[in-house]
């Protein structure tokens, strides 16, 4: 049965034998390929000079090519046609006794070859599909490496224990490590940073030898020791027998990602001028303290903090010095409070709160309110200027002064009232009206 080539292509054959080349021109009308227009499908050029001529003008789809010509002899005549045209299949025309160098033309690009005397047309018709195939399937491959070359994701293909097989450079930007240094190793040889437990890898390898694509982020270490975030995301390669072997990963590197995403939370919960807790944070951290009061039968303190003198100083000195004598009281007023139990935040304006959770009872919160006041009562240099300032403080206690985060907040600001009332530079607790004022 004749193999005939179904679809349009010209073929370009070089070949110096008059009895040789109507033997091909006789198989390629046999082998049924069709003709293009009105035209003869094949080409034909006695030497090497005049077929690359032909071949740069006309761009043929396969090249028929006599090893053995006037001009050039052996795999350079394959080189020089590949010159022209390197995308285009050629097949090799060879005498009985030229297999080896049929042999050294295909390791020179070569697609295939024919013994010339020993094929008819279904061979002929068989080698050029095959090398039309074998072509485009090359081509798509180089595109393919191409796209996986220029991707920014690293890319890593690991044999079914894990040992790397190949990686893009991408791989090499993200991790530092060459190529020929990660072939034959695991990617968690080179990569593990131990921040990982072993729950974590046992669960990847779980799903990934079911068959299944697993994903997830992690943090990895670099060749010079860097640790980075990853998200990695690892697809089984199954045969045709559905046998796992081999695991394609893609490797992201997300580390400025994270630092955006926790820079972005960082500001929705923090006082962009002291970098203190702002009101959402806080609410939520007495909110956490109250529910462990409850839970422990403990006793928190809840001290409400108005600057004395402060709009004073903002009008005459102006807000640039205002803002930088209110990071100077937020960094001693964190100085007061160092436990990692206690949060010192900025409600807005010259107004602090400070949270004492966990406190053995009322009166710890006298001890701290009396640091306060010492902290601010010493002059605050800023630039050129002495600024003396204090503070009200108003304290307010659970659960006897409230039992939720509003009642509290309410109470310790009424209490901070009472201090201004008193006199300013003083403390009182929410209801009491004689407390001692602090020294």
């Amino acid at each position: 049965m004749s193999t005939a080539i179904q679809q349009r292509i010209s073929i370009l054959v070089i070949e110096d034998d008059l009895g040789d080349l109507g033997l091909i021109q006789a198989n390629v009308r046999l082998a049924g390929m069709r003709r293009l227009g009105d035209q003869d499908p094949v080409v034909c050029a006695p030497t090497l000079a005049l077929g690359v001529a032909a071949a740069a003008a006309r761009k043929p789809d396969v090249v028929l090519l006599d090893l053995s010509l006037p001009d050039s002899t052996g795999v350079a005549t394959v080189e020089a046609i590949r010159v022209v045209v390197p995308d285009v299949p050629i097949i090799v025309l060879t005498g009985q006794d030229d297999h080896q160098l049929a042999e050294a033309a295909l390791k020179a690009g070569a697609q295939d070859y024919l013994v010339k005397g020993q094929f008819e047309h279904d061979a002929l018709g068989r080698a050029i599909r095959h090398a039309l195939v074998r072509q485009r399937l090359e081509s798509r491959l180089r595109l393919f490496g191409a796209a996986l070359n220029s991707v920014a994701n690293g890319i890593v293909i690991t044999d079914v224990n894990a040992t790397i097989e190949w990686a893009n450079p991408a791989f090499t930007r993200m991790t530092g490590f060459p190529l020929a240094e990660a072939l034959g190793h695991k990617p968690n040889e080179l990569l593990n940073s131990g921040k990982q437990n072993a729950q974590f890898y046992q669960r990847m390898w779980e799903t990934i030898l079911a068959g299944r694509v697993w994903s997830g982020e992690l943090i990895n270490r670099r060749k010079d020791g860097t640790l980075y975030d990853e998200l990695l995301t690892i697809s089984p390669v199954t045969d045709v027998n559905g046998r796992i072997q081999h695991f394609v990963a893609v490797k992201q590197d997300i580390s400025e990602r994270k630092a955006t995403e926790e820079r972005v939370q960082h500001l929705a919960h923090h006082d962009q001028l002291t970098d203190l807790p702002n009101r959402v944070l806080f609410s939520d951290r007495l909110f956490q303290a109250i529910a462990q009061a409850r839970r422990d039968r403990g006793t928190l303190a809840l001290m409400f903090l108005d600057l004395d003198r402060f709009k004073p100083v903002n009008d005459s000195l102006g807000h640039d010095i205002g803002d930088l004598l209110l990071r100077e009281v937020a960094l001693r007023l964190q100085a007061c409070a160092p436990r990692s139990s206690d949060t010192v935040s900025r409600l807005g304006g010259d107004e602090f709160v400070i949270l004492l959770a966990q406190i053995d009872k009322a009166m710890d919160a006298v001890v701290v309110a009396g640091k306060v006041l010492a902290a601010l009562g010493r002059p605050f240099r800023i630039g050129p200027h002495q600024i003396e300032i204090s503070a009200s403080i108003g304290i307010a206690v659970y659960p006897q002064h409230g039992d939720d985060v509003h009642s509290l907040l309410k109470n310790a600001d009424t209490a901070m009232y009472h201090a201004k009332k008193a006199g300013r530079n003083c403390y009182r607790f929410f209801r009491e009206i004689n407390t001692e004022a602090a020294v």
